[in-house]
């Protein structure tokens, strides 16, 4: 028995490269009953070795950057233009845009594109293939601005200072249909989803798409925009390391022992396969995050301190900082993650429990099923490429006093050390137990526990572009 499908997408999306336009597609067959084999890589001999780093969805990286010698002209152009205030989260999303993160997207979305992220969780290409995208990526707008911008074309982005950071062209603006969107990203419209709190409850009615000119590149002026290097830095740093494989670890928090030893034993199990030189991209989230997650700066320092002190090894490690604000929508979410390190270079990508997951903002459970993230992302169209590593569950083994892989045959052997716990050790200046992270590392955090405030538990300083 067989179902027929008919697939018209009559629009154009012109957030695309110019060159993918959308076009009707004949209609064909599918077997009613349809049958998904993961492709996580488990190390297995399907994985091919392939010398090159993989290809950036559609092919080519964008970069929405204006040539310098164009950005006077841009300046007095964009002094005539119905002016758009961005916030600090609007600016990262202008930053992950303008290099390529979210290749081959030209711009914040217009409503095809919104409606496909929403959706199908991808996008369709010119030829019928997709490239995924999971989370929209798109500008919010009030009534006022809607009725200032009128019947322009474009409009001037600037930000909290009034300077211009991109101008937006062939707009097209549409309604913001909040509560579908919050639905459909997080799957649920329970209160209390910091993200939502942050950048949608209060956001205007309307959204505004179209192609970025970004002025110049986004900097920070932290003392960590050295760090933020672009899809196209990192690839050229693989290619200056002769990686022929590059596996991507995502965090939002402290490195301990038992994260470095599955990165270490990632990279053994690679050289088994027959990789001659595999290179880790070491990628703490960098945008907006919820108040309890230790911050972007403190983070930074820790893991500096883990290549200081020999956990990883710095010759086959690159540390650097993902742009990208933090949504905390669970497996919906994890798929944009590992699709913006496929345009960064990375063909591993390591997933574990519970990824881009929170707690329940109402209930005392998660949010998500723990192992769901790494369920779709073997699944996720437009992710076939991708190799995905899932994670080995890593404890305490009291009977070698170091991070080891658990072992359920002697399951009274080994503590789990709860991020909470270790936040409440932290911030009790008490020390984990040896081996659970290396002394350096314990000693930022432990520092950056006793520089807070009761005030500041309420709220982390998050990076703003300068």
């Amino acid at each position: 028995m067989s179902s027929t499908i008919f697939i018209q997408t009559p629009f154009q999306f012109k957030s695309l490269n110019k060159s993918l336009n959308t076009h009707f597609v004949p209609s064909f067959k599918l077997p009613v009953s349809l049958s998904f084999k993961p492709r996580t890589a488990a190390f297995s001999k399907r994985v091919h070795i392939r010398a090159g780093l993989i290809e950036p969805d559609g092919g080519k990286l964008v970069d929405l950057h204006v040539s310098e010698p164009e950005r006077e002209l841009k300046k007095r152009e964009a002094a005539s233009l119905p002016k758009v205030k961005l916030t600090p989260i609007d600016v990262q999303w202008v930053h992950v845009l303008s290099e390529g993160w979210a290749s081959p997207l030209t711009g914040f979305m217009r409503e095809s594109e919104f409606l496909q992220t929403l959706h199908f969780n991808s996008l369709r290409l010119d030829g019928g293939s997709f490239v995924n995208m999971s989370v929209p990526i798109i500008l919010a707008i009030d009534d006022l601005q809607k009725a200032s911008i009128g019947e322009s074309d474009r409009v001037a982005l600037l930000d909290s200072d009034d300077k211009l950071i991109a101008i937006l062209t062939d707009i097209e603006i549409y309604k913001h249909p909040k509560e579908e969107r919050i639905a459909r990203t997080w799957g649920t419209t329970a209160p209390g989803l910091p993200y939502v709190e942050e950048t949608i409850t209060n956001a205007g009615n309307w959204l505004i798409g179209g192609d970025l000119e970004v002025i110049a590149p986004i900097k920070y002026n932290d003392g960590l925009d050295r760090f933020r290097l672009s899809p196209v830095e990192l690839r050229k740093e693989f290619e200056r390391r002769n990686a022929d494989a590059v596996f991507a670890f995502q965090l939002r928090n402290p490195v301990h022992n038992g994260h470095a030893l599955l990165m270490t034993d990632t990279h053994r199990r690679l050289l088994e396969m027959g990789y001659k030189n595999p290179v880790l991209l070491l990628h703490p989230l960098g945008g907006y995050t919820k108040a309890d997650d230790v911050p972007l700066s403190w983070r930074m320092k820790q893991h500096e301190k883990v290549l200081e002190d020999g956990v990883l090894d710095p010759e086959t490690t690159v540390v650097s900082i993902f742009p990208s604000p933090m949504h905390y929508a669970g497996p919906t979410e994890v798929q944009w993650h590992a699709k913006a390190r496929i345009n960064a270079g990375a063909n591993f990508y390591i997933v574990g429990r519970d990824p881009a997951g929170m707690g329940h903002p109402v209930e005392k459970r998660d949010l998500y099923d723990a192992d769901h993230g790494k369920k779709v992302l073997s699944m996720a169209p437009g992710l076939e490429r991708l190799n995905i590593l899932p994670f080995r569950v890593a404890a305490y083994d009291k009977t070698q006093g170091k991070m080891a892989f658990f072992d359920p045959s002697r399951a009274q052997d080994f503590l789990f050390i709860s991020g909470t716990k270790m936040r409440t050790l932290a911030k009790n200046k008490e020390n984990p137990p040896p081996g659970f992270m290396c002394p350096g590392g314990w000693e930022v955090l432990v520092e950056y526990y006793a520089s807070l405030t009761p005030s500041d538990n309420d709220r982390i300083p998050q990076p703003v572009a300068a």
